[in-house]
């Protein structure tokens, strides 16, 4: 008997595997099918006909919650937040000095005015030195900790 050799797979002649997949459901088509005349969707109202949705929020009629609760806090919209980056990032920059624009050349940011802060997560390489970056104080005791320092 002669051992019969695999197909080779290639993306044209992938198919999953029988059973998994079943057929689209037609509604709307006759009687017969199990989905006929209301096709599924009951009788009348606003959710059997096309479009019938009610849009997020509405309460049928009733004053909404988002109108009900009172209004509270203020948004302050000078506020201007900070460029996040994890010393866990500057894994390749041991040994030199890190500045906004040696971020932004290496992608990690983008300056835009925006000030950038380091954060501690993850540990700092040998020998960094960060000037002129926001610098919490768990990074900064990593960095100094690695033999680093940080400058103004």
């Amino acid at each position: 008997m002669e051992a019969k050799t695999p197909e080779r797979v290639a993306l044209h002649s992938l198919k999953p595997p029988a059973g998994s997949t079943h057929a689209k459901k037609r509604v709307g088509r006759g009687p017969g099918s199990g989905h006929g005349k209301t096709a599924g969707r009951g009788h009348k109202g606003q959710k059997a006909r096309s479009g019938g949705k009610v849009r997020p929020g509405f309460e049928g009629g009733q004053m909404p919650l988002v109108r009900r609760v009172p209004k509270r806090g203020f948004t302050n919209p000078a506020k201007v937040l900070p460029q996040i980056v994890n010393l866990k990032a500057l894994a390749r920059f041991a040994g030199t000095q890190v500045t906004a624009a040696v971020l932004e050349d290496a992608g990690l940011v983008r300056h835009q005015g925006r000030p950038i802060k380091l954060l501690g997560e993850g540990d700092a390489p040998q020998g960094l030195v960060v000037t002129g970056l926001a610098v919490s104080a768990p990074a900064r005791a990593k960095i100094e900790a690695a033999g680093g320092r940080v400058e103004a």
